[in-house]
């Protein structure tokens, strides 16, 4: 689920997985825990390749300690490597954050993460986690096309913001709008959780690719 157009759809992104089975705490392939950020944890810059081009995301554990660690975590495990940015919204929202292998995805989605308390806002180029319900933060994440600060009030609470290639991220397929999102009012999210990149590259496949996502470096 994720951020809605309005106050009244708030619940779209990631996590609408009634009755999808696979990610069953028996059927999930065993992952490092989560432990949340490192004390003081400093500064840091993700690289995001694309098959648009490079994007560069600053990361600020101040704004939102827990949303840029567990972001870190992500990123360093390898999770984000060759998905989809299955919904791409124009002068709204660009979100990713369900691995093309299923196995990945069911392996991570049901680890959440407590809210951070809002700090920063949801202005063009933010970066925020995606949830259906507080205390459900997980794996998606979005940027902000646009100013989106009545978001703040939601609980959306940014961790970071493009730097460098908001014209990539501006440039990303967004024809299919909301169709190829999932969630409560753009279909059924259980096909991408359940099936990953088969699904989306056989019904959706002008969608762009994330290539990989790196750490760079510590500011």
């Amino acid at each position: 689920m994720g951020p809605g157009r309005a106050a009244s759809r708030y619940g779209p992104i990631a996590l609408c997985l009634v009755g999808f089975a696979a990610c069953s705490a028996e059927d999930a392939p065993e992952t490092d825990e989560y432990a949340g950020p490192r004390a003081g944890a400093e500064e840091f810059r993700v690289r995001i390749q694309t098959s648009k081009g490079v994007f560069v995301i600053d990361v600020h554990p101040e704004w939102a300690p827990l949303g840029s660690g567990q972001f870190r975590n992500l990123v360093t495990s390898g999770y984000y490597d060759d998905a989809r940015f299955h919904r791409v919204v124009p002068d709204f929202i660009v979100q990713w954050g369900l691995a093309g292998d299923p196995r990945t995805t069911a392996g991570r989605i049901l680890t959440t993460i407590p809210d951070d308390p809002v700090v920063a806002s949801n202005t063009r180029g933010r970066v925020a986690f995606a949830f259906t319900e507080p205390g459900t933060r997980s794996t998606q994440v979005f940027i902000s096309l646009v100013d989106n600060s009545r978001l703040d009030e939601q609980g959306f609470a940014p961790f970071g913001e493009v730097v460098e290639g908001m014209d990539v991220v501006v440039a990303l397929y967004s024809g299919y709008g909301e169709e190829s999102g999932g969630g409560l009012r753009r279909g059924d999210q259980r096909r991408i959780v359940a099936e990953g990149n088969a699904y989306l590259d056989a019904e959706f496949p002008l969608l762009d690719r994330l290539i990989s996502a790196t750490v760079e470096r510590n500011q």
